[in-house]
C-alpha cells in the first residue's frame, strides 16, 4: 500500500480531533514502517547517485536492507509495544503502535514479491501474496483502484471530522499525493 494511504488510514483509525499528541502519534505510527525505506532509498538516490534499478532491484532485497525492514515491520515488536502502551495507559503511544500495526496489517496481504519478514524475530519468513498493491501482473490495477477509492472516501470523512486548517491541508495533500499519479497514469495510458 502507498504511504499516503497508510497515513490516511492511520489517522482515521487512531487520530483524535483536538488531541495533537494522539493525532501526531497516529501519523508517526502510520509512517514509521516505511520510513527506513525512504531514508535508505533517498540516501542512495539523492545523495549517492545510485541508479533506481540498483536501489529497487538489488539493494531493496539485500540482507542489510531486509534486516532493517524486519525490525520496523515486525508484528511481534509492534504488538509488544502496544501491550506496554495499553498497560501504561498512554493514549499517544497506543495511537503510535496501533497505526504502525494497521500499516503492517494492510501491507501483509498486498505484497507479492516485495514483502517483509513480519514475524521477526521468531521467523524471517516472508509471505508472498497472490495480490500486489502495485504490480499489474498480480491485480495491482484493481487493488490500486480500490485503494484510491478508499483513500478518497476516508479522506473526505477525515476532512469533515478535522476542522482545523492545517489538518485539512494535510488531509487534502495526502489524498492528492495518492490520487494524482494514478489519474495522470490513466490519462497517459
Amino acid at each position: 500500500m502507498n504511504t499516503p494511504a497508510h497515513l490516511i488510514f492511520g489517522l482515521a483509525a487512531f487520530g483524535r480531533p483536538g488531541n495533537r499528541a494522539v493525532t501526531g502519534a497516529a501519523l508517526a505510527g502510520a509512517l514509521i514502517p516505511d520510513l527506513s525505506l525512504y531514508l535508505l532509498a533517498g540516501t542512495h538516490l539523492g545523495i549517492l547517485g545510485t541508479p533506481p534499478h540498483v536501489v529497487f532491484n538489488e539493494l531493496y532485497f539485500s540482507d542489510a536492507w531486509q534486516a532493517v525492514f524486519r525490525i520496523d515491520n515486525s508484528f511481534l515488536l509492534w504488538g509488544m509495544l502496544l501491550v506496554a502502551a495499553l498497560a501504561m495507559r498512554r493514549a499517544w503511544l497506543v495511537a503510535l503502535c496501533g497505526a504502525a500495526l494497521l500499516h503492517i496489517g494492510l501491507d501483509f496481504p498486498l505484497h507479492h514479491d516485495d514483502g517483509r519478514a513480519h514475524f521477526w524475530p521468531l521467523s524471517t519468513w516472508i509471505f508472498q501474496s497472490p495480490v500486489s498493491y502495485w504490480d499489474p501482473a498480480h491485480y495491482g490495477r484493481i487493488v490500486g483502484a480500490i485503494e484510491l477509492a478508499l483513500v478518497c472516501a476516508v479522506g473526505l470523512w477525515l476532512w469533515r471530522r478535522f476542522t482545523g486548517r492545517w489538518m485539512r491541508v494535510l488531509i487534502t495533500a495526502l489524498v492528492m499525493i495518492q490520487a494524482v499519479p494514478g489519474i495522470m497514469f490513466a490519462l497517459m495510458f
